[in-house]
This record gives structure tokens, sequence and C-alpha cells, in this order.
């Protein structure tokens, strides 16, 4: 199904692959995005929905040096946020911080908290913790996760584990389970492996091919979801992990990234290379649905693809759900066009 566009849009100066929702701000609807320019200064924009839901604004524009090319919220603290960065040759990891007045200053300057030096490699992405308030991240590279004590006050982040991959392909991206803390997903180019942070050893290996993107059932143990280059979307319990227990077609080119609803059941988005972002909605069962703040899933359609939007130019990279409006999505096309949609209208139907 493809319907008109009915997205609100906002501009990036530059080049751009990377947003992010900004959970820990529950009285607005806000995202940060990052550019993505090798020879301009780069902006990391503050950007808010409207209280009326008709219009996209800038809350706050910040100076960053090198291209972005992971950017994440800090999800217990709207000023927080880290990045991934390069300058065409090397690669670094920083947290940062919004000034508090940052609404009051002529030209606000993001505060650094700290960098992540003790990491070298070519580095993939930054997970936060996942539940609640706590110090501890993971930052990946091609090769490697590094287990993370970060404490703010301080300006301090120290390494408190490694583990190195230990395979011929290298490390694209990760997740961290939502379920289990203790668990992390990396992906491959072969397969998706899962580590225990505790013993930073594997413990799960699932072979698939060209996985681009990993996300976790936020209501679901055991499940999560995979997007791979070719062979489209795959649904996967943890607990019978050879085969997928679903597999949805992915897009035409492609299938670049892919995100579950933090509250409704069954309803994924994904994005490609063929400047398209899917809406769909699948049957799970009944199996291990967490009840803690579960929104009744809509009624499940015999199709899973309920809609496609198709109004963008470039390369989608960029996706994630509001926290705050799960029936909200924000994505980034690599031309730096953001678009934020509801999809109240599809899983409302009955």
């Amino acid at each position: 199904m493809q319907g008109a566009s009915s997205g609100i849009g906002y501009g990036l100066k530059y080049q751009a692959r990377c947003i992010s929702d900004v959970k820990a701000d529950t009285d607005h609807t806000t995202f940060l995005a990052g550019t993505l320019s090798l020879k301009e200064e780069n902006e990391v924009h503050l950007i808010r929905l409207s209280s009326s839901g008709t219009e996209l604004f800038c809350e706050g524009l910040f100076s960053h040096p090198n291209e972005i090319w992971d950017l994440v919220s800090c999800p217990f603290d709207q000023r927080i946020f880290s990045t991934v960065y390069s300058n065409g040759e090397t690669y670094g990891a920083a947290i940062w911080q919004i000034p508090e007045l940052y609404g009051e200053l002529n030209s606000p300057q993001l505060e650094k908290i700290t960098s992540l030096d003790g990491h070298a490699g070519k580095i993939k992405c930054i997970l936060w913790w996942p539940s609640g308030r706590h110090d501890k991240l993971i930052s990946i590279d091609e090769e490697n996760l590094y287990l993370w004590s970060l404490d703010a006050s301080k300006k301090t982040a120290q390494i408190q584990s490694q583990d190195s991959a230990g395979m011929p392909h290298k490390i694209s991206g990760g997740a961290w389970d939502p379920h289990d803390v203790n668990s992390v997903a990396a992906t491959f180019e072969s397969s998706l492996q899962l580590w225990d942070v505790r013993a930073m050893g594997k413990t799960i290996s699932i072979e698939c091919s060209h996985v681009r993107s990993v996300d976790y059932h936020p209501k679901r143990k055991h499940v999560l979801v995979t997007a791979e280059h070719e062979s489209g979307i795959h649904i996967w319990d943890l607990r019978k992990p050879k085969v997928p227990i679903q597999e949805l077609p992915g897009h035409t080119h492609w299938t670049w990234i892919v995100k579950c609803n933090p509250e409704y059941d069954g309803v994924i988005l994904s994005a490609g290379t063929d400047s398209t972002v899917n809406l769909w909605l699948v049957s799970l069962g009944n199996d291990d649905v967490s009840t803690e703040s579960q929104t009744e899933s809509p009624t499940h359609w015999v199709d899973p693809l309920i809609n496609t939007y198709s109004d963008y130019e470039d390369s989608i990279y960029g996706l994630t759900w509001s926290s705050r409006e799960p029936w909200i999505f924000a994505s980034l096309s690599y031309d730096g066009r953001v678009v934020v949609e509801s999809v109240k209208p599809f899983i409302s139907k009955k």
C-alpha cells in the first residue's frame, strides 16, 4: 500500500545519516540529527515537533567537529548524547552535553564531557545502557567491543572490559537487549553474534547474510529483528535461532535499517537505499509479551506491509520512533531531509 505523504519536513544544511529520538525529554517530541560534511563545519540540530503536531522547528543548533557517523541521545538525560565521528582518515567517539542555557546564548557551544580515547579502531556505534539511569555504555568497532564506565560529573570514561570478535568479517553495528542487560547483539557480514557483557564472550551465533541493522522487540523477550541488504527483514526467536520465525521482503534495493515500535506490538519500520520507508504490521502470537505498559496491539492485517512512504529523493539511513508519541517516527535521508510522519491512521484501523 502506498499513500500520499502527509509528513512534516525539516532541512539540514549538509548531507546526513544520523537521527535519534530524545527519549529523556518527556515534555516534548524531540529529535537530534547530525550532519556528514567532510569540508564544512558539521552541525547537530535539536529538532522539536510543535504541540499542534504540524510543524518542526529548530530548538538548538550546535557546531560539531568532523563528520558524524553515529549519534545517540542519552536515554536518561536529554542534554547528553554520544557521537562517532571521522575526519576522513581516523575515527573517534565522544560524549557531549548541550549547555543548560543554550536558548539564551548567541552561539552556544557543545560541552564535551569526555572522549572515548581508549578506543582507536574504526568505531561504528555507541550503545547506551538500555534500562534506566546507569553509567555503562558500549563502543563497537569493526573488530572489537568495549564496555565503558562513564562518570559525567568527573568528565571521565574508563574501559571496564574488551573483547575481540575473532571473525573473518567485520562488525557493522549492534543493539543492547532491553530485557537482558547482560546481552548485546552485533551484526556481521555473514552472521549475528550475541555477547555476554559480564564475561565479554560470545553466546549465540545466527547465520544470516549482509546484516546491516538489528533491533530488539521492546515487549517480547528473545525476539529481535534484522535488516539484511538483499534478503529483506528477518524476525528471530533467540530460543530457536536456526531459522527466522518470520520473513518480510524488504526493499527494492538495500534494506539498511529496521526499528521496532516502542509500544505497539508487531509494528515495525524499515528504510533503505531505494529512498522509501516501509511500515509493517506482523502477528507474533501471544508468547512472552510483556504486560508492563503494554499497548493493545492493533488488528493484524493479512498483508504485513501496510504503507510505503516514498516522498524522498535520496537513500534513507536514519530512522527512529518517538518514545513519547509512539505513533510518530522521524526519518533522515542522505540529502539532509528530516521527515516526521504519524502512523496512527494505519495502526488504528479495525
